[in-house]
């Protein structure tokens, strides 16, 4: 046996332990607005120009700017004058608010809410259920009622799920090719940046967003503008309300929140609503059949306990529940991003 020296335990272990700081020096870097400094500066800024401009302390501040350095967020160049700091291209494109592939409300997101919840991560565990009651006192037995406990969190949650979709829509929507269908359902469509690439990428197509009534509120209010002719919206709550026909229903990010019987509660009624030779999309983040990986999805599923009444699947486990509900010539597309689709078809 090699001695504990031989090992690569030291490093690996570091590492993940590690995760938690970097995740929070990249959150408080886009918080504070560093990224967007920089960026609307047009020029390279001293920690004592960023600290002076955004209000905070200035040792502080190169101790953030310096770690963004390490982490390849920032670049630094040494002059006569001191470091002076800049964007990476990263950084630019994802860690600014202007940026179309911004990611800044997913990340303001994770570091506000879904923290707040891993923080009781052993106690999911030994519970077996989310822990919005011990994070923020509210009950955890409706989870989106949990989540959108009030207007600034539902408006979060819409944003950040609309800057996920709008750099991974097009993938999950591109995987099979949907232009036969022309008269689409996107249920639980939340802030409409999925319906918007659907109708981008298939212009033949009409979306109607299927939410609940205060989401489909704060989507027109804040996130779809009247002259998106091609998306429409419907009010309800798709469990207990009816679903109407359609050609194809998409399920983007559904069925994971939810355990195996109210999926199968779901999908059969999206089966019954839809029309011969439709179809359902589900877009969900495939585990391997082994449950081996891929480690992003295994990470999803321990958020879905955590946060929710579901799990990350399979293929084969979604491509049972569709079965049980009726669908056939169920086909998989795994796209190598963080998302990936399943067809069924009626």
């Amino acid at each position: 046996m090699g001695s504990t020296e031989d090992l690569e335990y030291p490093q690996i272990i570091v590492q993940y332990s590690n995760g938690f700081l970097i995740s929070k020096v990249m959150f408080t870097a886009c918080e504070l607005g560093v990224f967007d400094l920089l960026l609307e500066s047009g020029k390279p800024l001293s920690s004592d120009a960023i600290a002076a401009h955004l209000g905070a302390n200035t040792i502080g501040m190169e101790r953030l700017l310096d770690a963004c350095v390490g982490l390849k967020l920032l670049t630094v160049e040494m002059t006569q004058e001191g470091a002076l700091y800049r964007n990476t291209e990263i950084s630019n494109t994802y860690l600014t608010k202007s940026s179309p592939k911004s990611q800044y409300h997913i990340m303001m997101y994770y570091s506000n809410t879904v923290y707040l919840c891993w923080q009781y991560l052993a106690d999911a565990v030994r519970e077996g259920r989310n822990q919005y009651e011990r994070a923020f006192g509210i009950s955890s037995k409706d989870p989106f009622g949990a989540m959108y406990r009030s207007d600034e969190e539902m408006l979060k949650f819409m944003a950040g799920q609309n800057s996920v979709w709008s750099i991974c829509g097009r993938d999950v929507l591109a995987a099979f090719d949907l232009s036969p269908f022309t008269q689409i359902y996107d249920l639980g469509g939340g802030g409409g940046a999925l319906a918007r690439e659907c109708v981008s990428l298939y212009p033949n197509s009409t979306v109607t967003i299927y939410d609940l009534p205060k989401v489909v509120q704060v989507a027109k209010e804040q996130f779809v503008s009247p002259e998106e002719h091609q998306i429409a919206f419907h009010e309800g709550d798709f469990f207990n309300d009816s679903i109407p026909e359609a050609e194809l229903y998409i399920l983007s990010k559904i069925l994971h929140d939810w355990d195996d019987d109210k999926c199968k509660q779901l999908l059969a009624k999206v089966y019954k609503a839809c029309k011969p030779g439709g179809g359902v999309l589900l877009v969900e983040s495939l585990l391997n059949e082994d449950k081996s990986g891929p480690v992003e999805t295994q990470l999803y599923s321990m958020n879905m306990l955590v946060q929710t009444e579901g799990k990350e699947r399979t293929a084969a486990e979604y491509s049972r529940l569709l079965e049980a509900a009726g669908f056939g010539v169920i086909q998989v597309k795994r796209t190598g991003k963080l998302y990936d689709a399943v067809l069924g078809r009626k």
